[in-house]
């Protein structure tokens, strides 16, 4: 992973809309970084880009500068008011929602779009499963998140903190973290650092197994992460005979993608 911290603090002014904690808003102000992670973005295989919590635009100008339709979904009316105000090309493309609650395809209806942002921490992996969820049309996600969890989504087997997250999105998605960013450049500054990631969809994202009974076995292995998958995946009415198998000698955090998709299939096989 890359360790470079990120934070010159090129200060633009975020005096405009107060930052709400329970909305989870920490305004980024490095104009340099914010260009950074528009630039983040591949444009391919997409003609829309969602950005999600944009907050005074910080991000958005650079986004507009590129060669696609930048589309921007915020909660926060205050900060609704200061884009519609702003930045005129946003007229018509600001969607005053909550991500987690909205059918974006009321706006997309179908097509590929790319998502970026400066996540707020406190709903960040549920805009990551939302994104999963969407992920026949998300060719493309990249963006900010708290360090610890932009980590986590990009970690590989063997690490404590390789979970739930890193397995489901490394399904779908090669996921590279790209920079860290230093806690000052953010008003206010949150009490952790940042880590700026990128996803990209897998060429062939289909599983040869039950997405379904893929999930379910991911979860319920890493919720009891120190027994091994024999003990933690009882609840599947495993065979004795399956229940033999070498796999289920291991704990989930010892299994690789590749390996999970294996389990799976041998559960989905026991079970017919």
């Amino acid at each position: 992973m890359d360790s470079r911290l990120r934070g010159n603090d090129k200060r633009v002014s975020m005096s405009q809309v107060k930052a709400k904690k329970h909305l989870g808003q920490h305004f980024l102000t490095d104009e340099s970084i914010a260009k950074d992670i528009a630039d983040t973005l591949g444009l391919e295989g997409y003609d829309n880009v969602l950005e999600i919590g944009p907050g005074m635009g910080v991000l958005t100008k650079y986004l507009l500068e590129k060669p696609i339709t930048t589309y921007v979904i915020e909660i926060d009316t205050e900060s609704v008011d200061y884009l519609n105000a702003h930045y005129p090309k946003l007229h018509g493309k600001i969607i005053s929602k909550d991500f987690l609650k909205y059918n974006i395809n009321e706006v997309f209806e179908g097509k590929p779009f790319a998502i970026t942002g400066n996540f707020p921490y406190n709903i960040s992996s549920q805009i990551v499963f939302k994104c999963l969820e969407l992920r026949d049309q998300v060719p493309e996600f990249t963006g900010m998140f708290q360090k610890e969890v932009a980590e986590r989504i990009c970690e590989k087997k063997g690490s404590k903190t390789y979970g739930i997250l890193s397995v489901l999105v490394q399904a779908f998605y090669e996921a590279e973290y790209l920079f860290t960013v230093h806690e000052h450049v953010f008003n206010p500054p949150p009490k952790v650092k940042s880590g700026v990631l990128r996803l990209r969809r897998k060429a062939d994202f289909t599983l040869p197994c039950s997405e379904k009974l893929f999930f379910s076995v991911v979860k319920t292995g890493f919720q009891q992460r120190r027994k091994t998958l024999r003990n933690s995946l009882k609840s599947f009415n495993l065979t004795d005979n399956l229940k033999e198998d070498s796999i289920f000698d291991l704990r989930p955090e010892q299994l690789s993608v590749e390996q999970f998709i294996e389990l799976t299939q041998k559960i989905e096989a026991n079970a017919v």
